[in-house]
């Protein structure tokens, strides 16, 4: 045991990939982590998933943007050393880091769970830390504090699972926070990328009726003879969205473009829950009246918890359940940040950082 311990050193040297500006073209990046702490799990990166929100991080069209910046928050990787007081992981171990690395462990939020909802919480890229501001998975190695790790067990590949510690904790946690993972409800999911064909198969294994929402007919096949959704609606379809009326226990909308909320709200049953998880730019319309008319809800939901995330990834492991993915190198992901903003992809983008991520001279 004694040779998985950590020893004192100093910052150890680090290698990834990095935007310098708002023109977001990321490219090598030499760079320090901190020094490895008695808690600290030290990883080698084997994966990382591309968010849409890298993206617009990169571009800094949120605002806030620290450069150089490292994205990357759907990292999965091996353990090569752990801290003295680490106690849930050993060498060898395969592990995750999603959107979170740090909270104040304090808060009422931290104290139940909730440390996605803590108002001191550190993202994993583009924050400050103790240490300096935070360098996210595209990158060689990473040094977390054992609490924000995630234990990936063997039967899930590496590659499929990373998206799920950003998109498939953020669909899934609506699901059981609202009550919508009871088996026989029917579920809407607005958008069929990727969170929606998460979401999909999360509320499929849940044992649910699912009817996929979208804009686009030509993704109808994909959506029932792939994913296992049970309906299709054209959301742009009048007669069809007339159809449906009244339908649904819930929905769960990622689309982050801005879309009309009234046709959505029309589909819920009476008590029936939508739940944002997609962040559009400008404020959406919400006419109150349908909602006063049948006790309806429209909630919000971001990602989750290291206890609930935990929890997910145990479920996606039980129930064989990964992102659709295309795996790149390293040197591709420019191109792959372009195709990103035209949802050219099928459903998420991996880095295969393990390799494909070579240093410079």
């Amino acid at each position: 045991m004694a040779s998985q311990m950590a020893r004192p050193r100093g910052p150890r040297e680090a290698f990834g990939w990095a935007a310098r500006d708002d023109s977001g073209h990321l490219s090598p990046f030499k760079f320090s982590r901190r020094v490895t702490g008695e808690e600290d799990v030290i990883f080698k990166v084997l994966y990382c998933g591309i968010c849409h929100s890298d993206f617009h991080n990169i571009k800094n069209e949120w605002g806030g943007a620290m450069y150089p910046m490292v994205p990357g928050h759907e990292i999965v990787g091996v353990v090569t050393e752990v801290g003295t007081k680490v106690t849930k992981f050993k060498v060898g171990d395969k592990v995750g880091v999603g959107c979170l690395v740090g909270s104040c462990h304090s808060c009422e939020n931290c104290a139940n769970d909730l440390e996605n909802y803590c108002r001191e919480l550190i993202l994993t890229y583009n924050s400050k830390y103790r240490d300096g501001i935070t360098y996210g998975g595209y990158s060689d190695i990473m040094v977390v504090d054992e609490h924000f790790v995630v234990a990936i067990p063997d039967n899930l590949p590496l590659d499929g699972a990373a998206p799920l510690l950003c998109a498939g904790i953020t669909v899934y946690s609506p699901l059981k926070f609202f009550g919508l993972d009871k088996p026989g409800l029917h579920l809407g999911v607005v958008g069929l990328g990727g969170l929606g064909h998460t979401a999909v198969k999360f509320a499929k294994a849940m044992g649910l009726k699912v009817t996929v929402i979208s804009t686009s007919p030509g993704k109808k096949q994909e959506a029932v003879e792939h994913l296992g959704a049970d309906s299709f609606l054209v959301s742009c379809d009048q007669e069809q969205m007339q159809s449906a009326m009244g339908t649904l226990d819930g929905i769960i909308d990622t689309v982050s473009a801005v879309h009309p909320l009234l046709p959505l709200i029309g589909l819920l049953k009476s008590h029936g829950k939508l739940v944002m998880v997609g962040a559009p730019e400008k404020p959406l319309e919400l006419p109150v009246f349908p909602l006063l008319m049948g006790r309806k809800v429209v909630a919000g939901s971001g990602i989750g918890g290291l206890k609930e995330t935990q929890e997910m990834i145990n479920f996606a492991s039980k129930h064989n359940i990964t992102a659709d993915i295309e795996v790149i190198p390293m040197d591709y992901v420019n191109t792959a940040m372009e195709r990103l903003v035209k949802a050219d992809v099928r459903y998420r983008f991996v880095i295969d950082i393990g390799n494909s991520l070579k240093p410079t001279a």
